[in-house]
C-alpha cells in the first residue's frame, strides 16, 4: 500500500493537480485519496481505474521483483516546480508522439526525487530546473543522434 500510495502522489504532483481535484473528477472522497496516498486502505481496482484516468494515465498492474526499489516522495520544492506550466511542456517534449506525457511526467519526479538526496541538500527550485535542462538536453540530443523523435 505505501509503494502505490506514493506513486498517486508522484503522479498527481507530475500532474500539478490537488487532492480535491482529483478526488472530483475521479468521483471520489478528499479522504479516500488522501489515505490512500498515506499507504491506507484498501481500494478496488474500479477505485484505482478512476483515479488513474483522472490523473491522465491508465492502470497497469505489475508484479515486481522481490526488493524492487519503491517509489520516492518529492520533496516541496519538487512539487512546485512539476505544477509549472514550463515542466509541463518539458514532459510534453520529452513524450515525443509515442509515450504519455503524465508518464513521463511521473518518472521524472520519482528520478528527481532519488536524485536530490545525493546532493547533500534539498535542491530549490532553480536547481530542479538545471537537472531538468541536462535532462531535457540529453534525451534531444539522443534522439537527434538515432534520428528518431522525442
Amino acid at each position: 500500500m505505501e509503494l502505490l500510495g506514493r506513486r498517486l502522489r508522484a503522479l498527481r504532483a507530475a500532474a500539478g493537480r490537488t487532492v480535491a481535484s482529483v478526488a472530483a473528477d475521479a468521483g471520489l472522497s478528499v479522504p479516500y485519496i488522501a489515505n490512500l496516498e498515506n499507504g491506507r486502505g484498501n481500494p478496488t481496482i474500479a477505485a484505482l481505474d478512476r483515479l488513474a484516468r483522472a490523473l491522465g494515465t491508465e492502470l497497469s498492474v505489475e508484479l515486481g521483483q522481490p526488493g524492487a526499489e519503491p517509489a520516492v516522495e518529492p520533496p516541496a520544492s519538487l512539487v512546485r516546480v512539476a505544477r509549472t506550466e514550463r515542466f509541463r511542456r518539458v514532459t510534453i517534449e520529452l513524450a515525443g508522439s509515442d509515450r504519455s506525457p503524465s508518464e513521463v511526467a511521473a518518472a521524472l519526479v520519482d528520478l528527481l526525487a532519488r536524485v536530490g538526496p545525493a546532493l547533500g541538500v534539498e535542491p530549490d527550485d532553480v536547481d530542479w530546473w538545471r537537472l531538468l535542462d541536462a535532462l531535457l538536453l540529453v534525451g534531444l540530443h539522443s534522439h537527434q543522434s538515432t534520428g528518431t523523435a522525442p
